[in-house]
C-alpha cells in the first residue's frame, strides 16, 4: 500500500454497516456514525436477535462448505473496516453472506455485501464474483452478483460516507414515508426540523426572554 493511499484512509475508516444506513438515508447514516445516536424498535431488536442466532451457528450453507461466522474484515486499499455475518469458503473462493430479518430486495443491502466481497477479496487474494443476502422471514437466500456497476455504486456510497465522516456532517431530514419505521425518529424529530420556519421559530424562542423577567427588571428592555 502507497503512503499516499494510506494518507487518505488510516484517519477515515468507513464502517461497512454505514453504506446500507447511507444508502437508507444518509441523516440516518449521520446521528448512528457522527452523533453516536442508536435507539431500539421492533426492527431493530429482531434484527439484533437474528444475528445473536447466526453467530450461534444457524445454518444454510450447501453441505461440506466450512462457514465462518461474524468475521472481522478490513479493506487497506478502500478504508474500510467491519464484519460479515456469515463468510463460505468454496472452492473457488470465499462468498459473503448477510443475514437480513425482513424480505430481500436488495438495494441498500447490496452495497454493504459488495463492500464486504471488496474486503474479502483484498484478504484472500481471490476474487469474490458473487454473495447472498439471507432472509430470515422468507429462509431463503437471494444471491447478488458483484459486478462492475454494483462495485461503482459501492465506490460512490463509500466516498460520500467518508466525506460525511470527515466534515462530521449532518444532513437534514427527509420527512418521508422511510421515517416512522425508522427507530431514530425521536432524535430526528423529521416532522418538525424539516419545516424551516417552525424551527426558527422555536430557535427564536429560546433567546426570547419571559414577560415576567422583563417586568421584575431582569431585562433592560
Amino acid at each position: 500500500m502507497s503512503s499516499d493511499r494510506a494518507s487518505v484512509h488510516e484517519d477515515v475508516l468507513v464502517p461497512l454497516s454505514a453504506l446500507e444506513h447511507y444508502s437508507y438515508c444518509p441523516r440516518q447514516c449521520a446521528l448512528i456514525h457522527v452523533e453516536q445516536t442508536f435507539d431500539e424498535n421492533v426492527f431493530t431488536v429482531r434484527g439484533r436477535l437474528s444475528h445473536e442466532r447466526t453467530d450461534l451457528g444457524e445454518s444454510t450453507a450447501p453441505r461440506g462448505i466450512r462457514q465462518l461466522r461474524a468475521l472481522p474484515l478490513w479493506s487497506d486499499t478502500y478504508g474500510l473496516i467491519g464484519q460479515a455475518d456469515v463468510v463460505e469458503l468454496h472452492p473457488d473462493g470465499p462468498m459473503p453472506v448477510e443475514y437480513k430479518v425482513g424480505r430481500v430486495t436488495g438495494g441498500h443491502a447490496a452495497l454493504q455485501l459488495c463492500a464486504q466481497a471488496l474486503c474479502l477479496e483484498e484478504m484472500f487474494g481471490a476474487p469474490v464474483p458473487v454473495g447472498a443476502l439471507y432472509s430470515h422471514a422468507t429462509r431463503r437466500r437471494t444471491p447478488v452478483s458483484i459486478d462492475a456497476d454494483l462495485r461503482r455504486r459501492t465506490m460512490t456510497a463509500v466516498a460520500a460516507v467518508r466525506d460525511l465522516l470527515q466534515h462530521q456532517q449532518v444532513p437534514p431530514p427527509v420527512n418521508d414515508s422511510r421515517c416512522p419505521d425508522c427507530s431514530l425518529i425521536n432524535a430526528c424529530v423529521p416532522a418538525v426540523v424539516a419545516e424551516t420556519p417552525r424551527v426558527r421559530g422555536y430557535q427564536g424562542a429560546l433567546f426570547r426572554p419571559r414577560k415576567d423577567a422583563i417586568v421584575e427588571g431582569w431585562f433592560d428592555v
